[in-house]
This record gives C-alpha cells, sequence and structure tokens, in this order.
C-alpha cells in the first residue's frame, strides 16, 4: 500500500514525468494534489500496470484530484537543454498550472531545479513509494501515450501507436530506413 503524505500538515503535490528515454516527440510532466480521503489500491507506479489500468486510473486521478495538470517540454528543447533539464521544465510548467498552489513538492527521481518559493523533495523510485506521485506518473504515461497514438497517424512508418517512441528494434529500423522526422530528438546528452 502506497503512503498518502511525506510532510504531515503541508498542502503536497507529487510530480513525475514520461518519455525520457525515447528516440522522439516531448517529455511530458504531471503534477498531482491528491486529497486526504483519496484511496486506491490499485494505484502504483505506472510502469507496474498494465495500459488497461492506466487508463481506468486516468478519469479517477482527474476527477478525484484536488488539483492536476500536465505540461510537456518538446523535442526542440529536448535538444537544446538536454533531456534532465527539459524533464525538470516539464515538470515545472505543471506546477505552474495548478489550480492550486501546492505548500510541498515530492519529485519522482534524485533530480530536480528548485522551485520558487517552494520546497522540494526528491525520492528515488517515489512513484512506488507515495500515491501522489503515482497518480502523477499515470497521468504523465497516458497523456503522453495518447500524443503519440495521435502523431502515429502523421508517421505510421516508426509505428508510435505501439512503441510510444521507445527505442525498439522496429522503431530504430524505421529510422535506418526512413531517416528521422521532425518529431525525432537530435541530441543525447543527459547534463
Amino acid at each position: 500500500m502506497l503512503k498518502l503524505r511525506h510532510t504531515k500538515n503541508l498542502l503536497e503535490c507529487g510530480c513525475d514525468e514520461a518519455g525520457r528515454g525515447c528516440l522522439a516527440g516531448p517529455v511530458v510532466a504531471a503534477a498531482v494534489i491528491l486529497p486526504d480521503s483519496f484511496d486506491n489500491e490499485l494505484l502504483n507506479d505506472s510502469k507496474q500496470l498494465t495500459e488497461k489500468q492506466r487508463e481506468t486510473l486516468r478519469p479517477v486521478i482527474e476527477r478525484e484530484a484536488i488539483s492536476w495538470a500536465v505540461a510537456i517540454a518538446d523535442q526542440h528543447e529536448i535538444d537544446q537543454i538536454n533531456i534532465l533539464k527539459a524533464s525538470i521544465l516539464a515538470m515545472h510548467r505543471a506546477i505552474d498550472a495548478l489550480k492550486i498552489k501546492p505548500e510541498f513538492i515530492l519529485v519522482d527521481g534524485n533530480r530536480f531545479g528548485e522551485y520558487p518559493g517552494i520546497p522540494h523533495q526528491t525520492i528515488v523510485r517515489g512513484d512506488g513509494i507515495y500515491l501522489s506521485i503515482a497518480a502523477a506518473s499515470v497521468l504523465a504515461k497516458t497523456h503522453r501515450d495518447e500524443m503519440m497514438v495521435r502523431l502515429h497517424d502523421q508517421y505510421p512508418q516508426y509505428d508510435w501507436k505501439n512503441n510510444k517512441a521507445y527505442p525498439t528494434r522496429a522503431h530504430k529500423e524505421a529510422i535506418r530506413l526512413y531517416g528521422c522526422t521532425p518529431l525525432h530528438r537530435m541530441t543525447f546528452k543527459h547534463d
């Protein structure tokens, strides 16, 4: 069972991203503030869930959250500043878009950029520990997958509806055969 809170009396938001390891498309981040009454036994790190389970959880999270937001950093920004900084930028944008300002930020992973005026804590594998980070991981993943399925229609030879732009053998072979699209990332620096 995942934990609801990290702090005692602060309004917490959980943050996570999806798409860091992809070859094309944006990195997508989500920020979620859950109520103290939130309880869902299915909710877990999105990587531990099936696509169907994620799709079942998404409307539950969106309906029951006190506030939630999803934001992106696109492939151009990723190429300009690197994937780590782009992931942090997308998380900051998601926090910016929350209708209610959190008092504390929980971030999946071990790297984050100081968010003005709000303390944070990074937590390695936090999406398997805290409900708010798990909820953010589900929203980031489902929103990004939805984007890549839509983009598949523009570039069907890359099979994004199935691989979501991750570096599968078929995706790499399509790049070899057809070259890169304007949505492909051209740099792979990490920090």
